[in-house]
């Protein structure tokens, strides 16, 4: 099996080396794409206006100045464009990838290209802030835990299998290996998007720069969600869907965009009309036959 690596964190990020690791538990066959500076909250962009370079740092890892996605097109599309990868793993990003943090996220944006070029992908991830972790400031992540449940779980992963155009999206929750709970398959969650803040500040010069960030405030998540599961020391399994539409939104939307039209009946006047010119064409017809 082969194996192709990227995260959003960077190619010096120590959640690349922990997946890198975790791979190498898997097959011998790995291969290392990744973006030469962090790129968290790239989420699913493009680099294109201005080209790609790639440094080849050793056997088989590379670093790509450009986007987490921008390192799997690489990867998929010019180094392994022989023998493509059998897999694409990205991460071990250094924080949560839960509820709506999907949409911005590198990390599951780089599996999600991974997915939208056929290949079976996996975006993971570690439990480090505040909000998760409940305690203040930014926590260790605890690389120990991915470690030792990481290569049982993507076996898992793989034998069970999924769907074409689902992205698998797996957060460890902030706890030592053995307090881990088990596994559990979860639905995306949702965050309160009152939680968003911004903070503005002022530099040596006097000028204004801003911060956004998340008020370190705590709810109850709904139990079965990505939130619930790493807040109750599971770690959260969550299948995403790449096809976007809502079909119950799209079945109710046709029923009124796209009902029939009724063809327009003629007035009776007209219709008579009509039936008159069709009754001396008949009668037109047969005196020229009887001729």
């Amino acid at each position: 099996m082969r194996i192709l690596i990227t995260n959003d964190d960077g190619i010096e990020a120590t959640g690349l080396n922990v997946l890198e690791k975790i791979a190498t538990d898997l097959t011998d066959d790995v291969w290392v794409v990744a973006p030469e500076t962090d790129n968290s909250g790239a989420s699913h962009s493009l680099t294109l206006a201005e080209p790609l370079r790639m440094r080849e740092l050793a056997k088989r890892h590379y670093a790509v100045k450009g986007t987490p996605t921008d390192c799997v097109i690489m990867g998929v599309r010019f180094l392994l464009q022989q023998q493509p990868p059998d897999l694409v793993l990205s991460g071990i990003n250094r924080g949560q990838n839960l509820a709506d943090d999907i949409t911005y996220s590198g990390t599951v944006a780089g599996a999600i290209q991974g997915t939208l070029l056929g290949i079976p992908s996996i975006a993971m991830s570690i439990i480090s802030g505040p909000v998760e972790t409940g305690q203040d400031g930014r926590q260790a992540p605890i690389w120990e835990t991915p470690m030792e449940h990481g290569a049982e779980l993507i076996r898992k992963l793989l034998d069970a299998g999924w769907p074409e155009g689902v992205v698998i999206n797996v957060n460890f929750p902030s706890c030592e290996p053995g307090a881990v709970k088990g596994l559990a398959a979860t639905a995306q969650g949702l965050r309160d998007p009152g939680f968003l803040r911004i903070e503005d500040r002022l530099d040596t010069r006097g000028r204004a720069y801003y911060w956004v960030g998340i008020e370190p405030r705590r709810v109850k998540p709904r139990e079965g969600t990505d939130l619930w599961a790493v807040r109750s020391n599971f770690i959260s399994v969550t299948p995403l869907c790449l096809d976007y539409t809502d079909q119950k939104t799209r079945e109710k939307l046709a029923a009124v965009l796209e009902s029939a039209k009724e063809v327009p009946k003629a007035p009776p006047a007209e219709a008579e009309q009509a039936q008159a010119k069709q009754a001396q064409g008949r009668a037109r017809a047969d005196r020229h036959s009887q001729a």
